[in-house]
């Protein structure tokens, strides 16, 4: 069954799930686009797309070792922070803060962006996050970073040119100014950026001037981008990046949310990638309403290959959309020890832990289901919905034929049920809860329902849990619900891994 129906017409988000912090660019008629990561290994998603609408991961920028740097001690929501991705002299340019201890502003160049990327050069010089990149006519480069702070850097080798200095405050009185980046457009060079913070009051402010370091004049009707103090699907709408079209048309993209069930509203699937429109009036860019529904696209809509939602775990490298946390060493997470299989061996002694063997998915629909044929033969693990190491879910099956189901609140942390099956292979599940509920105030987004299926294909449901405690408003932090398979103790195995959206 395919995952997700190609588009026939337009519709947000066109990267749902766990994708923020969106860069975009085109060359030719290619459009490429990078999202933050945070602490899972590998780094920094890559997108491909001829329609802006259809996006299809290439790659993850960085998948090796040497690139980067997770160490245990990474917080939940630390590691890699809102990439700018660019296209100059005939390379591609990606610029990213990491702040894991260790860390820093680093820049990466590639001539394919589906990799390999290159090794690191540190940017020393630049002293916040969302580190952004613009090339002058002179061939000068400029990077401006959160706080709106700015300074000449020397790409090839990190080095400053200069010393950095403001160039544009944002809004008075709103809060974090963040996610900059500068464009020649026109006559004028213009600065956007993102303001009021990545939740409800989260928008997007422009302004213009005569050169990269301004002087900068604020558009008079920012913020050109906000859904504040609305009741519309899309929430937290912000940190953005504009991008002009094969035809000529303008685009943006954002990180937005969908709030599901009562009051305040929990986002499960984290800050996901939108689109939206883009006019122009008097020099300003105007941009329409984020909604669930694109309007009619000026162009064919490019299919690009359906995604089964199925992995068989064949010997190789793991599809790029499998990620784990902070890093993922071959000893312990391999396809070659049984042909066909996927084998985790465990390390640490529970999800509690920063440094557990989980390879995993970005959950992307707001329905679904995931079965999971897991042979804990010599260990104990299973199939979580993980949030982070203090809010996950996870069904748990051990080589004595012994199932349970685990809930980690915060400080909290206790077995829900449990049930025995026959020693050996088990296929365990989770799927959001089809039975309706009767909706008020405090209704949760969802229920999340774990069961196993025997032999003969009978299915039991182990335990249903409320939803809302794998939110981002619960939990805090900058991430999504992520759902995969672990390894608890010793080594399990993985047949295969079926995730299907459900109506």
């Amino acid at each position: 069954m395919s995952i997700r129906p190609l588009a026939a017409r337009a519709a947000n988000p066109v990267v749902p799930g766990f994708h923020p912090d969106p860069s975009v660019c085109r060359v030719g008629e290619d459009y490429y686009l990078a999202c933050s990561s945070f602490e899972y290994f590998p780094g920094i998603p890559i997108f491909h797309s001829r329609d802006l609408v259809n996006w299809t991961q290439i790659a993850n920028a960085l998948d090796r070792p040497g690139q980067f740097r997770l160490p245990p001690g990474t917080s939940p929501s630390g590691g890699l922070y809102a990439p700018t991705l660019r296209h100059h002299d005939g390379r591609f340019w990606l610029a990213v803060a990491n702040v894991a201890p260790g860390g820093g502003n680093l820049l990466y160049t590639a001539t394919d962006p589906a990799g390999p990327w290159s090794d690191p050069v540190r940017l020393t010089g630049v002293t916040g996050i969302d580190p952004d990149l613009a090339w002058d006519e002179d061939g000068a480069c400029w990077c401006t970073f959160a706080g709106n702070a700015q300074v000449r850097i020397d790409p090839r080798t990190g080095e400053t040119l200069g010393t950095p200095y403001p160039v544009w405050s944002g809004t008075p009185g709103a809060a974090a100014p963040e996610g900059p980046h500068l464009y020649r457009i026109g006559g004028y060079w213009y600065l956007l950026m993102a303001e009021g913070g990545t939740e409800r009051g989260h928008s997007v402010s422009i302004a213009r001037g005569p050169s990269p370091a301004g002087p900068f004049e604020p558009c008079p009707d920012n913020p050109i981008l906000t859904h504040r103090s609305t009741t519309r699907p899309v929430q937290n709408t912000g940190h953005a990046d504009l991008v002009q079209a094969v035809d000529g048309s303008w685009w943006m993209v954002l990180l937005g949310v969908r709030p599901q069930g009562g009051t305040p509203g929990w986002h499960i699937l984290g800050r996901e990638t939108f689109l939206a429109p883009v006019s122009w009036e008097n020099g300003w860019p105007v941009v329409a309403e984020v909604g669930l529904d694109l309007p009619d696209m000026p162009w064919p809509l490019v299919p690009v290959p359906a995604d089964t939602g199925r992995d068989d775990f064949e010997p190789g490298d793991l599809h790029p959309r499998w990620i784990s946390l902070r890093d993922r060493p071959a000893e312990l997470v391999t396809t070659k020890e049984r042909d066909g299989w996927l084998t985790l061996r465990a390390r640490g002694g529970s999800l509690d832990e920063p440094d557990a063997v989980f390879v995993g998915r970005r959950q992307q629909d707001l329905a679904f289901l995931v079965r999971a044929l897991v042979d804990p033969a010599a260990g104990s693990g299973g199939l979580a919905v993980r949030l982070d190491e203090r809010h996950y879910y996870c069904v748990e099956a051990t080589a004595e034929g012994r199932v349970q189901v685990i809930a980690r609140i915060g400080s909290l942390r206790t077995v829900v049920a449990e049930t025995t099956v026959a020693c050996g292979p088990v296929v365990l599940t989770v799927r959001t809860d089809e039975a309706p509920r009767p909706h008020d105030s405090r209704t949760g987004p969802d229920s999340l329902v774990f069961g196993v299926e025997t032999a003969d294909g009978s299915a039991t449901e182990v335990a249903s849990l409320d939803g809302r405690y794998l939110s981002t408003e619960v939990a805090g932090g900058f991430t999504g619900r992520v759902v995969g398979v672990y390894a608890a103790s010793g080594t399990v195995h993985v047949d295969w891994f079926d995730y299907t959206p459900l109506p």
